[in-house]
């Protein structure tokens, strides 16, 4: 079967993570670097939120949706592209932020259109899911090592069939939310055992927190969603 450029680059990414030679942190260290990252990606997501949503939505109202489109997908790409290509913990900082830049404006123009109740409990949601998660991945981390590759194909098969819906029959229910918070709970657990396989390296710290806050982020937009449809 023929490889995808997707699975390619991940595949490629994961043998430049286990073949990292570099300054070796303990685990307890490597940990707090990653948590660090993450609670960092989040809480800048949080900031850009709440003081910057309003001017944002006054800068970007004359921009059309592709523009924004372009706009969140060409440094996002780019960001990830550079933590996964580089082994200099700088570079990946700078790629993790590249990331999370655009998407707090994204989360900017979404959430303030929301009910407060909702967003709190997305939330609360997502921290039980990430904790659940996490716990998880830790007792049993080789159940979900094995997960890989059903996650990948889940997440490329869900991708195509929500796309062919929505454009093609103007399918707008809630069955792919309920089915991308599943994938992207299963995701969180991925990706907290991957981070332990992983040689313990500020790079590979950096990285692993990018993955991880990636799934959070995508979990609570879909969650988002969710409750939303039942407000």
């Amino acid at each position: 079967m023929e490889t995808s450029f997707a699975e390619t680059f991940e595949n490629r990414k994961q043998l430049r993570l286990q073949s990292c030679e570099a300054d070796r942190l303990s685990a307890r260290s490597f940990n707090l670097v990653l948590t660090g990252m993450l609670v960092y990606g989040l809480l800048l997501n949080a900031v850009i939120v709440y003081y910057f949503a309003e001017p944002l939505m006054t800068a970007l109202s004359g921009m059309s949706s592709w523009m924004l489109l372009i706009g969140y997908i060409v440094p996002t790409l780019l960001g990830v592209m550079l933590a996964a290509r580089s082994s200099n913990p700088a570079v990946s900082f700078l790629g993790y932020n590249l990331v999370v830049l655009p998407i707090g404006v994204m989360l900017a123009l979404i959430v303030p259109g929301l009910p407060a109740d909702i967003v709190i409990k997305a939330m609360l949601l997502t921290a039980m899911v990430i904790a659940t998660m996490a716990l998880l991945a830790i007792v049993r981390p080789q159940f979900f090592l094995g997960l890989g590759r059903t996650l990948f194909f889940g997440l490329f098969a869900g991708i195509l069939a929500e796309v062919v819906a929505t454009f093609l029959f103007g399918y707008r229910g809630a069955l792919f939310d309920w089915i991308f918070v599943i994938l992207f709970s299963g995701y969180i657990g991925y990706d907290v055992a991957k981070s332990q396989a992983y040689p313990k390296t500020l790079d590979n710290a950096i990285d692993s927190a990018l993955d991880i806050y990636l799934d959070v982020i995508n979990l609570f937009i879909r969650l988002l969603s969710l409750l939303g449809r039942r407000d």
